[in-house]
């Protein structure tokens, strides 16, 4: 009997349709379009405008672009999990709430988080399920309403953070495609690095915790960019030696898209051409849970079976890690 691997057999996107370009970032805060796109690499993100929708509302309608893409019941769903840094409210999980929306009833869900790391984690979980024989149609989504954690005022995080969801569906595969190998890592020790500070159990919210602005997400911005640069090349690099593989063999780098420059470093590291190297960063800035999952949604039409493509990530935590993924079917 051939092993079991978990596959992406479909995927799904939704963004929000304002767009926050770097021009009217000139007018909120000292920045200038020059500025942001030579060190970010970014021109414009979404922004879910609407103050009484949440993630939820992005991850439903992702869901939505998948169920109607493939003509999928969702009461054939197993599982759905909500990939998220932003959930919708404290304890209530988002997940639930999803999976009844889009009719998903004999699905149990939860959700996810790592920060932008998570949908990697995310892809290894579902795959652990898939694997195990007991699940067949998991709902994997990345979704995040960054806006809702970003400071408008603060320049060094409101131009990278953007709004989106992407959807996928994985399902078991017996042709050795769909994920092969991973490499994950943590280290709690850069957590102070990037955080929302207050909100949680060690701060929960008082009336100087708003007056202060501690409820936005804040970063020490060259600490992360250089635990960046080396730990997602690190990894991408040894997923790459662990498989025998080099640089020639890898159809597509999927890399979280967080900096340009972060990812043209991991795609160097691993003697990549550029050519191999998935991006839309320019479009949608960092949306932190959904990077990878539009990636694939965008870069669906041109994905093959049997490309093999390596994924990567690095998040606030710290958390990163790589994953070695056969794409299985051809769009």
């Amino acid at each position: 009997m051939s092993k079991v691997t978990a596959a992406i057999t479909a995927v799904g996107k939704y963004l929000p349709d304002y767009i926050l370009t770097n021009k009217e970032l000139e007018t909120m805060v000292d920045t200038n379009d020059e500025w942001i796109t030579t060190r970010t690499g970014i021109k414009e993100r979404r922004i879910l405008k609407d103050p009484d929708k949440g993630t939820s509302f992005l991850a439903i309608k992702a869901s939505e672009d998948l169920l109607s893409k493939t003509g999928l019941d969702p009461k054939e769903i197993d599982l759905v999990i909500l990939c998220t840094a932003t959930p919708d409210m404290q304890a209530a999980s988002t997940g639930a709430y999803v999976a009844s929306e889009i009719g998903a009833v004999n699905a149990f869900s939860f959700d996810l988080e790592s920060a932008c790391s998570s949908f990697l984690y995310g892809m290894s979980v579902a795959a652990g399920y898939i694997e195990s024989g007991r699940y067949k149609k998991i709902l994997l989504i990345g979704a995040d309403k960054n806006s809702s954690m970003i400071d408008y005022q603060d320049r060094t995080t409101c131009i990278i953070f953007g709004d989106g969801a992407g959807a996928v569906l994985v399902e078991p595969n017996t042709e050795g495609l769909g994920l092969l190998d991973e490499y994950m890592r943590s280290d709690g020790s850069g957590r102070e690095f990037l955080k929302v500070p207050a909100g949680g159990s060690v701060m929960p919210a008082t009336v100087e915790t708003v007056e202060n602005r501690l409820h936005y997400a804040r970063q020490d911005g060259q600490t992360v960019f250089k635990n960046a640069v080396f730990n997602m090349a690190d990894v991408s690099e040894k997923i790459l030696e662990r498989n025998n593989l080099t640089g020639e063999d890898v159809q597509w780098l999927a890399a979280h898209q967080a900096n340009k420059r972060i990812v043209e470093a991991t795609a160097r590291r691993m003697k990549l051409d550029p050519s191999k190297v998935m991006l839309n960063i320019s479009k949608y800035g960092n949306t932190t849970s959904a990077t990878i999952p539009l990636l694939f949604a965008d870069y669906e039409k041109e994905l093959k079976k049997g490309d093999t493509v390596i994924v990567a990530a690095f998040g606030g935590g710290f958390s990163w890690g790589a994953i070695y993924f056969k794409w299985c079917y051809n769009s």
